[in-house]
């Protein structure tokens, strides 16, 4: 099976995407196809087929393949289409004025008025057949897709645009045959503001769809261009391009970080609010990974490089984005459904219009006013728009938190979340051991004392000594590892034990310190006794930390009547310390992976809505079963690549964000259907002529401007959303 993904040219609204989407999906050798309208690309699974093949299906559908997607580019809205469309607006306003400002009594123009009907008919007519090579794209677009059966909204303006110039051509040609009445009956104007208006509602729907590329396009610009090498103990400049896996680079205090990598030599911090929405600087020393684009504050760094170009962490963000914005989710393909089917019925009702105008005895003027004001004001773009729009909005605002969504159907299902089950080590807590508590009983000060107790743990191989970090070197003499019990060493002639409480009994030490023991314990901390000399001089408690604002967190979680779980494979005892303190009510301990992914599993059967939040290999298989998987950045591959999202800046209180930001978005996508359905509820009866014997009548020019106003509802809905949420 093979994948490919083609920018599509000639789309312009959910019927086309849908269109295309189908007529794709029933050719043979292809397995899938999936239209992203607002991105203009198609992803395609197939077999056996070349490029070549594939762009002709597309050829054939009524559109044009612009090649591979390689990336977000040339997505600026031209100038000269605005430019375009402020001069032609003007135009727009003199010919309303030269064809019906009399009826308001404004003052003639000389010649061009309905005292002249060739002078003001022949001026109109040239006006509309600039219009009309303005619009050529949409008239061919109509006529191909009817061709093809598979009408959209450009065959509703190609019928509503060509009916109206043809009635008003008849009419021109008999008032230069000597009928000026007919000068009453020209609909040229409305020729040209159908054009107009559906060209400068897709103006105004490109900008909105653009400043979502362009937001995912800065992120590719957040990579330097060039980077610095080190080699043969020399610095030199290159470009990005020749940079090469485990290549040595250097940073300096103000540049960039120009590939993903880790750093082998110095220190410094360094800005990745991009990537994480946290502001605070973060310390880069030995050891770390450094992200692409990150920002040296101070500093000198040399980094090794890992991920470069396509593999780079930039790369994958970008990848998931289009990704989230390219998979439908249900509302979204029932949206395009009926959209699909829109088009066909808008059609019909057109015609029978006509036809029953007819019958009712009607002149074929008024009959024809009818059925072109059909088929201006059901306009599918805001059906269309509604959902699509909101979707990559949403994944804009979920960007900027820190959450990278793989799929658009975690803004679908995130909105009905009533279960968050959370892993404990690496998740609720920083996965790291870290001092909790120091008695201090000896003559040292605390840093001294800590830093003998470091530099004789960084002898041993216990996994505790992970939680000391030596400020100043010692030599450490006769160290020795007591199995099961402590280490022991020499520093500055002195004898140092150092364990558990068993340390004592080979020592032959009496603890002295029981209540600092007992507290240590009821804290959850692994207790270091310090024996110096056969002499307690201190007991540390060491512990793996909570996470920052963590009982806030789970605290808010419960304010929203969602549920709490702590699923972890510690022991019980460690794991109710822990969930006291945040005010967790369920844990279920001591579980293998297997078990963890069975619970989720249980909790699903129960038609529980479930996040399942985790980080590492143990945690994949829960990650799987549960309705949504969350992996904390910090988290192993695995778990990243089973998770449904990835929160990149690991501040779980944007889970809560991810919620209420699917909450509304699906209130505003409701909204906007509403709407669009309301518009075409109340538009097309009136338009068919049912209200005329109430005085309420309308034609085709007042259909483009009712038509463009309901797509811009949709639009600016959509875009509020996005910028209340921020």
């Amino acid at each position: 099976m093979k994948k490919i993904v083609l920018k599509i040219d000639g789309m312009t609204c959910s019927a086309c995407s849908s269109g295309l989407e189908k007529y794709l999906k029933k050719q043979e050798k292809i397995k899938n196809a999936n239209v992203n309208l607002v991105l203009s690309i198609a992803t395609i699974e197939y077999e056996d087929l070349s490029k070549k093949n594939l762009e002709k299906y597309i050829s054939d559908a009524g559109f044009k393949s612009l090649g591979e997607f390689k990336g977000i580019e040339d997505i600026d809205t031209k100038s000269k289409d605005k430019w375009v469309l402020i001069l032609l607006g003007i135009l727009i306003l003199f010919i309303m004025y030269i064809s019906m400002g009399h009826m308001i009594n404004l003052p003639n123009i000389p010649w061009i008025n309905h005292h002249h009907p060739i002078y003001l008919s022949s001026v109109l007519l040239v006006v509309t057949i600039l219009f009309l090579v303005y619009g050529y794209d949409i008239l061919k677009s109509g006529i191909k897709n009817l061709i093809h059966k598979m009408p959209n909204m450009d065959t509703l303006v190609m019928f509503s645009v060509l009916f109206s110039f043809v009635y008003s051509f008849y009419g021109y040609i008999n008032i230069l045959l000597g009928n000026p009445g007919h000068s009453e009956s020209l609909y040229f104007e409305s020729t040209c503001m159908v054009i107009y208006f559906i060209k400068l509602g897709r103006y105004i729907e490109n900008i909105s769809k653009d400043k979502t590329k362009d937001a995912i396009k800065k992120l590719v610009q957040i990579t330097p261009q060039e980077a610095t090498i080190k080699k043969d103990n020399k610095e030199k400049r290159v470009s990005i391009d020749e940079v090469k896996n485990e290549d040595i680079l250097i940073c300096k205090a103000g540049e960039k970080i120009a590939v993903d990598g880790i750093v082998t030599e110095g220190k410094t911090y360094v800005d990745e609010s991009f990537i994480t929405g946290e502001s605070k600087p973060v310390l880069k020393e030995k050891g770390s990974n450094v992200i692409a684009g990150s920002i040296s504050y101070d500093g000198y760094i040399e980094y090794q490089a890992k991920k470069i170009g396509k593999d780079s962490l930039i790369s994958e963000i970008v990848k998931l984005v289009v990704e989230a914005t390219n998979t439908k989710s249900k509302i979204q393909k029932l949206a395009d459904k009926i959209s699909g089917y829109f088009v066909p019925i808008i059609l019909s009702i057109a015609i029978l219009t006509f036809i029953i105008q007819l019958s009712l005895g009607s002149e074929v003027e008024k009959s024809l006013i009818h059925m072109v004001t059909v088929l201006v004001v059901a306009c599918p773009c805001a059906v269309g728009l509604a959902v699509p729009l909101v979707v990559v909005v949403s994944n804009g605002l979920c960007a900027k938190k820190g959450l990278f969504l793989k799929n658009g159907e975690v803004l679908e299902k995130a909105r009905n979340i009533d279960t968050v089950v959370f892993d404990k080590t690496g998740t609720l807590t920083f996965g790291k051991l870290n001092i909790s508590r120091v008695y201090n009983h000896s003559k040292y000060k605390e840093k001294e004392l800590l830093n003998i107790v470091s530099n004789l743990e960084e002898k041993s191989q216990h996994p505790i000594r992970t939680a000391f970090t030596s400020k100043k070197k010692l030599e450490v003499k006769d160290f020795k590892a007591l199995n099961g019990i402590g280490i022991y060493g020499k520093v500055n002639g002195k004898e140092y034990y150092l364990g558990n409480d068993k340390i004592l009994s080979k020592v032959g030490v009496k603890d002295k310190y029981q209540e600092e023991y007992d507290f240590l314990v009821q804290n959850g901390s692994s207790i270091i006794y310090v024996v110096e000399d056969n002499k307690i001089i201190g007991l540390i408690g060491v512990r793996d930390v909570i996470r920052t604002d963590m009982s806030q967190i789970i605290q808010d979680f419960y304010s929203k009547n969602i549920e709490v779980v702590m699923l972890t494979g510690d022991n019980e005892k460690t794991a109710n310390i822990i969930a006291n303190e945040l005010g967790i009510q369920t844990v279920i301990a001591n579980v293998v992976p297997k078990t963890k992914a069975t619970y989720v599993k249980e909790l699903i059967e129960q038609k529980k809505k479930v996040i399942m939040v985790g980080d590492g290999i143990n945690d994949a298989p829960a990650l799987v079963n549960a309705t949504i998987g969350i992996s904390i950045n910090d988290g192993t591959d695995v778990a990243m690549d089973s998770a449904d999202v990835i929160l990149m800046n690991n501040d779980l209180k944007n889970i809560l964000d991810l919620i209420t930001i699917s909450k509304q978005s699906y209130k505003v996508i409701k909204q906007n259907l509403f709407w669009a359905f309301i518009y075409n509820l109340c538009m097309i009866p009136i338009a068919i002529g049912l209200f005329e014997g109430i005085g309420i009548r309308m034609n085709p020019m007042f259909g483009s401007i009712a038509m463009i106003l309901s797509s811009l509802t949709v639009v600016l809905n959509s875009l509020r959303f996005g910028i209340v949420k921020k």
